[in-house]
């Protein structure tokens, strides 16, 4: 896995998934239903949690849909739900109680001190964390109208605006996200408020578009940041299936080595000197590996290169676990840098998952992941909010 330096932060809690620390970089999507409707409500949070969701958010816009919490609660028990309160605190409150487990509000429309001091005690009775969600399309007034000129400074502002107000209540388990549509004001403001505290972060480029748009932006964004160690979740958004959006989540993350859910295929993208099939072999070859996976974990942790000329193939395929370089009709099969095999281009695929198993049979089994990596510390970090 990554050996990326991660940013220090507090932790806090979502349930079972803990967020910060040395825990594991989380992801999130949102549910995209009528809160109000429950049963189409309850089967996007499961159809989520089974692509690998590991926190689902919903949003609270209505008395109704307030009202409609705890049957979702019940009924999608699965995973951590976050409530997302615009507005309304006391919608807050009607989450807290039906049982959800983080408050997600934005500090540009809920600013009602005492309103908020209510949800707050609500929280820390519960052991609920806050994230103060900040997104540039709805920044706190005061902060907007004084920085014009800089909309970066405005959303940092509106964020630590609002962290001030929780610390004044005592309140630190808190995780922050400062969004925008626009990938280089959003790499501003994490960077600059990754300065300014110690509070985990929510890494998202709002608004990013449809899913081809969204997937680039979200993965230079998102990308960008976990590579310079900033950031502690995830939530890729797209005008879509929200099933996408944990697919390219999970992609961010596998490339940057900081988590594996499919193993590693390197694949050259062909041209005039291939002389196999590259595009076939190599899409038998993802999804067979993608069935292994299911009995096999030990199968996430491999590079397998599937490379179709003689340039590049025979390195790539050298510095893979298992790889093939093919020419000719016949492939070359290696493992760990050394020549093993060479077979015709129609048995290659079927060489290539045996020399898998024989590898994942040979290495002894890594002990699995465990999402309680990084549980609360007894040296938890001190708050810091720095001036």
């Amino acid at each position: 896995m990554s050996d990326l330096r991660r940013r220090l932060t507090r932790q806090v809690k979502v349930r079972h998934i803990a967020i910060g620390g040395e825990a594991p970089v989380s992801i999130q999507s949102m549910t995209k239903t009528d809160t109000t409707d429950v049963a189409a409500t309850v089967q996007q949070i499961r159809a989520l949690a089974t692509a690998g969701c590991e926190i689902v958010r919903v949003a609270v816009p209505t008395i109704e849909a307030a009202k409609a919490l705890p049957a979702i609660r019940r009924e999608a028990n699965q995973v951590p739900l976050v409530a997302d309160i615009h507005f309304h605190p006391q919608f807050a409150i009607a989450a807290i109680e039906a049982g959800f487990d983080k408050i997600r509000w934005n500090p540009g429309n809920i600013r009602d001190t005492k309103r908020v001091r209510e949800v707050v005690d609500r929280a820390k009775e519960r052991g609920i964390p806050i994230r103060v969600g900040v997104n540039v399309g709805s920044l706190d007034p005061e902060c907007e109208n004084a920085h014009t000129d800089n909309l970066v400074e405005a959303i940092v502002q509106s964020a630590l605006k609002s962290v001030r107000l929780l610390e004044g209540f005592g309140f630190h388990d808190i995780v922050l996200s400062l969004k925008s549509s626009d990938v280089r004001q959003m790499l501003a403001a994490y960077r600059r408020m990754a300065q300014l505290c110690n509070y985990p972060f929510h890494l998202g480029v709002t608004e990013a578009g449809l899913p081809e748009a969204s997937t680039v932006k979200s993965s230079i964004g998102i990308g960008a940041l976990l590579a310079e160690g900033i950031g502690d979740t995830i939530r890729v958004s797209i005008t879509g299936d929200p099933l996408e959006e944990v697919n390219v989540g999970q992609r961010i993350l596998s490339s940057l080595e900081l988590r594996r859910f499919e193993t590693n295929v390197i694949a050259c993208p062909s041209c005039g000197r291939c002389e196999i099939d590259v595009v076939g072999i190599t899409s038998q070859v993802q999804a067979r590996l993608t069935e292994l996976a299911k009995t096999e974990p030990r199968c996430l942790e491999l590079t397998v290169a599937v490379m179709g000329c003689v340039v590049n193939g025979p390195g790539e395929s050298e510095h893979a676990d298992i790889g093939l370089a093919g020419g000719g009709g016949v492939g070359i099969v290696y493992r760990k840098g050394k020549q093993i095999r060479r077979v015709p281009e129609t048995e290659v695929v079927d060489a290539l998952l045996e020399e898998v198993q024989q590898l994942i049979k040979q290495t002894a089994r890594p002990s699995n992941e465990s999402r309680q990596a990084g549980a609360l510390s007894t040296q938890q970090p001190e708050p810091i909010l720095r001036n």
